[in-house]
């Protein structure tokens, strides 16, 4: 399974590359269409190379898909924490109905060995 996992990350690193090599050309990145640059006065602009714009992109993606299912599952988690809390609950009654008389031992267990004690050898 390491291996499967190793192979699968070289794939992915070689194809990573192969796309840097691809798109290696500089490209500027407008923050404000030209014509309302020219009536702000300002043109924030920036360069750099194609491949760094589409990793920076896919990236911003992967957060935002990744942000968006944690609100989402919120719900769920908050409905597990609920019914963790209930097990813990159930499962103390559960033990304090087991130890009746409060000797910290199991009471059906208790009373076979009671009479086991009682019969006769």
């Amino acid at each position: 399974m390491k291996t499967l996992r190793i192979a699968f990350w070289a794939v992915v690193a070689v194809c990573l590359i192969l796309i840097g090599l691809a798109n290696r050309e500089m490209v500027t990145l407008h923050a404000l269409p030209a014509s309302l640059g020219r009536a702000l006065g300002i043109s924030p602009d920036i360069s750099l190379p194609l491949f760094v714009v589409i990793f920076i992109g896919v990236g911003i993606g992967l957060m935002l898909g990744f942000l968006w299912e944690w609100l989402r599952s919120g719900r769920f988690r908050a409905e597990a924490r609920g019914t963790a809390r209930e097990a813990k609950a159930l499962r103390a009654e559960l033990d304090k109905l087991r130890d009746a008389d409060g000797d910290g031992r199991d009471d059906v267990l208790q009373i076979l060995e009671d009479a086991e004690g009682k019969r006769p050898k």
